[in-house]
Parts: structure tokens; sequence; C-alpha cells
């Protein structure tokens, strides 16, 4: 497939080009779509970690599908925008990419990094669990996460970039349901932060949890609703 790519403001002037077409096999995604411009253009490795996206005139992932003939833009953070913009508050039913997530969310000035990794466990008060299922209000839950990372930011002003990514739908054990990042300048905020983060989810987030156990199934009565 072929897309348009349109480059605004230092990744312009790096790569020496401000728009041309791109080939990308089919199904790439807006994180493909960078890696191969960045190959094209070796100045724009620096705006890795830092460079915005939209396609088709509407702000996206990194992890978005392209169409043929879709246009993308890639630029630096707006000037005047807030570190908040870079957050990330998703929900999902594919499994949760833990490390991406992490090296989404690095930032120069962060010196701490906590992460919160929620992971299925195989039994409830000895009982043997076998599978759990989540169903969530996706609309609802994704502005509970960005009111909670207000929170954050209220509580730990130094706070430099907040992720929340909660998974729905079936997981085996082990596997991940909740990952939280925070990273900050100072240990303490990181980890008083995530702490937070993870009870104030379990409190409003309308995300709910039903254990399938080898003898039957129930949905677990959470905590949401009590602040």
């Amino acid at each position: 497939m072929t897309i348009q790519v349109l480059l605004f403001g230092a990744c312009r002037e790096a790569a020496c080009v401000d728009q041309f077409s791109l080939d990308l096999p089919s199904g790439s995604d807006v994180a493909a779509a960078f890696s191969a411009i960045s190959a094209r253009f070796p100045a724009l490795d620096g705006f890795a970690r830092s460079a915005l996206f939209a396609v088709n005139e509407e702000h996206a992932r990194a992890d978005q599908s392209l169409e043929d003939g879709d246009t993308l833009a890639v630029f630096p953070p707006v000037s005047g925008g807030e570190i908040a913009d870079m957050d990330v508050f998703e929900i999902t039913r594919e499994p949760i990419d833990k490390a991406g997530l992490e090296r989404r969310l690095i930032a120069g000035e962060a010196g701490a990094i906590v992460t919160f990794d929620g992971v299925v466990r195989n039994n409830t008060r000895g009982r043997p669990v076998v599978e759990l299922h989540y169903d969530a209000y996706v609309p609802m839950a994704i502005k509970e996460m960005h009111r909670i990372g207000s929170e954050i930011r209220e509580k730990w002003p130094d706070v430099a970039r907040i992720g929340m990514i909660h998974r729905f739908g079936r997981m085996d054990i082990s596997e991940s349901s909740v990952v939280i990042v925070i990273a900050s300048p100072h240990r303490r905020a990181a980890f008083e932060a995530c702490r937070y983060a993870i009870d104030r989810l379990k409190q409003t987030v309308p995300i709910w949890k039903k254990e399938v156990f080898a003898d039957g199934e129930e949905w677990v009565e959470g905590e949401i609703g009590r602040e």
C-alpha cells in the first residue's frame, strides 16, 4: 500500500523534506511507518520518543493501523503543549505490551520508572482459577483513567509521564490484566503515584471481573464506587 507522509516543524527541518509518498506492507501501523521513514531519513531518529502523529487529520497512536491512501502527519510536540499529552490511557482486548508501554513513556527528565503489572493468578482463597473474563464500559473507563491521571498530577506535580492500560475479555493464568507505568524524576513520587493509580482504578474505573473455576464461575464484587 502507499501512503502520503507530511512532516512539520523540527521534523521537516531534520529531514529537509515536507512531504513524500511511502510504500508499506499491507496492514502496517503508524509505528512501522515511522520506522520506515526514519530509515529513509536517519536524522528523524532523534524524534523517536517525542514525535506525534495524525492520520487523515486526526490524532493517532503509534499502534493505529494504516490503509492505502492514508495521509500520515509526523510532528514534534506542539509549542506550549503540556507533557500530559504524552500520557497513555487505553482499554484493549489484545495482550498488553509492558515493555512497549515503558518505552512509550520514558522521558529525558525521568530518573525513575515504576511499573505495576497485575497478572492473573491461579487461585482465589485456595480455590483453583482456570481463567478470568473482564468486562468494561470502555468510553467511561477511559474517561475515568484520564481523571485519575489528573488527580496524580495534582498530588505529584513532578510526574513526567503516566500510562494505564487495562485489558478486557478472556485471560489465561499469568497474563497481564492491567499495567500501570509512572515515570518521574524521583523514585518516591513514582512509587507513590503508581500505588495511588491502581488503588483508584479499582475504586472508580468501570471494569468487572469474572473468575472461572474448575467447578463453576462467579463475578467478583469489586471496589468501584467506594471512595
